[in-house]
Parts: C-alpha cells; structure tokens; sequence
C-alpha cells in the first residue's frame, strides 16, 4: 500500500487523460480533473503530478515533446524524480492507431448509412480514408516500448511502485453475438468488431508481456470491463459520440464511468482488497 502523502505521477494518453471527461483542467493535453489517476490520489491521499496527454505516444512519454494546442509538453517520463513512490502508465494505443482507424471505419460506414446511394467513387474514397484497423503484430513494439518506460522509471524513481494499466475493452461479440456486444448499434460490420476485438487483444497481450518482463505490476482494465464496451448496457467507452471537440465527449473513449472503474480497479490492486 502507498502511504498517503505519498508523490504520485500519472503517465499516458488520453486513456489516462480522460479526455472528453468534464472538467477539461488541461486543454492542451485535453486532461480531465476526474480522471483515472485524480480519482486514485483523492482516494489514497496522494500527491498527484499528472502528465497524461491526449495523442501521446509511448516515444512522447520516454523522449520525445509533444506538440500541444498550448505548447510543446516535455518527455512525461521527466515527470519522475526520486521521491515518487508510485508510477502508472497507460499508453501504447496511438502508436499503432488503434482508437484513430477505428474511429475513421465508424465514421465511414454511418457516413454511408446516413447518406444512401453514394457514388462508387466516393464509397471508394471514404474506405480508402478509413483504412483498417492495426493487426496484433503492430502491438509487439509497443511491449518493448512500455518495458522501456518501466525501466526508466525505475532509474529515476528506485523506490516507486510501477503499475501499468491496459485500456478498456471498446467493442466485443459477447458470449451470446451480437446481442451480447450491443454491436448492432454500432457503426461497424461483424468482420470489423471482430477486427477490433483482435487488435484490443493485441494491445492487452503487450500489456501483459511489459508487466512479465520488467516484473511491473498489471492493472487488467481490459479484462474487468468485458460486458462494459460500447453499445452494451452500461457502458464504459462512448462510441461513436461527437461533442465540443475540446471537452467531450469524443468517440471511443472512457466516460467517466469507466474512468471511475479503472480507477477503482487500481486502488483494489494497490491496497490488495476490494473497494466498497
């Protein structure tokens, strides 16, 4: 268990970040103050420095700035001074584009479900911009990219605990098909739920082979929110839902349900028992 009082910093994208998650504190990086990480520290009584950022990459969190709406943000890994005594990361999506295909593919297909009768050259265009959706094999340099980060952490922070936390499930056939999934509501074919399914897992299994490697601890959000993806009856991500583009909500992401949950699923790990 950390003590309270004790420094904590918050690494990753906007899966961390909370993006579309009102109240936006930091509208370059598009940061939520009831994020994953601003809800564990309320809970343990941390000191939160938290540095996730919409758009980062795992390179943005080691080593590379990142260009914002309100300047270029510093390598979050920086972040870590010696003091810190517990490190999340959750990052590796964008570096494969896995949020962003599928965010195009769901635009596309409602595209051409609002707009009948589209002329083949645009129905031909509109799936050239969509693309597809990463394949696992996308997700194997993200492994040594998160084992890389831990690793760094620990050379700032010697005495932090590093957890890594994967992201939610966003889309899923279920154990009953489509009905179990909710993907009839969804803008997108079978093939590509399964698709998603298939690069979801992907991202997971680099999540878990980081945490084997570098010994880390695993937070497995993707494993706890089966039966919370888009279009189920409590969802946990949005789907393909528009807003202020600044302050939500924004397609396929957490709201502040399953910010809650991730960060609940962090605190029982942290403290080794359930939450109330």
């Amino acid at each position: 268990m950390i003590a309270p009082g004790s420094r904590y910093v918050a690494l990753g994208s906007s899966y961390a970040a909370g993006r579309g998650i009102r109240p936006i504190i930091h509208l370059g990086a598009l940061r939520s103050g009831r994020n994953y990480p601003h809800q564990v520290a309320q809970s343990l009584s941390l000191q939160l420095t938290d540095v996730t950022c919409s758009g980062a990459t795992t390179a943005n969190i080691l080593d590379t700035p990142q260009r914002t709406l309100s300047g270029t943000l510093p390598p979050q890994v920086s972040a870590v001074t010696p003091d810190t005594r517990l490190v999340t990361i959750t990052a590796g999506g964008n570096d494969a584009g896995y949020i962003g295909a599928l965010t195009k593919l769901s635009m596309a297909n409602a595209a051409g479900r609002r707009i009948p009768g589209l002329h083949p050259r645009i129905s031909a265009w509109l799936a050239d911009w969509a693309g597809t959706l990463p394949p696992p094999s996308q997700f194997v340099q993200v492994a040594d990219s998160l084992a890389r980060i831990v690793e760094a952490v620990r050379s700032r922070a010697p005495e932090a605990q590093v957890v890594l936390v994967d992201y939610l499930t966003v889309v899923e056939t279920g154990a009953s098909g489509a009905a179990g999934s909710g993907r009839g509501r969804l803008p997108l074919t079978p093939e590509q739920v399964r698709q998603a399914e298939v690069a979801g897992a992907g991202l997971a299994a680099a999540f878990e082979r980081a945490a084997s490697v570098t010994g880390a601890g695993l937070v497995g959000a993707s494993a706890a929110s089966a039966g919370h993806s888009a279009g189920s009856a409590a969802p946990w991500v949005t789907g393909l839902r528009f807003g202020n583009p600044l302050t939500g909500p924004v397609p396929w992401h957490p709201t502040l349900a399953g910010a809650s949950a991730i960060a609940r699923l962090v605190v029982e790990y942290l403290s080794g028992s359930p939450t109330p």
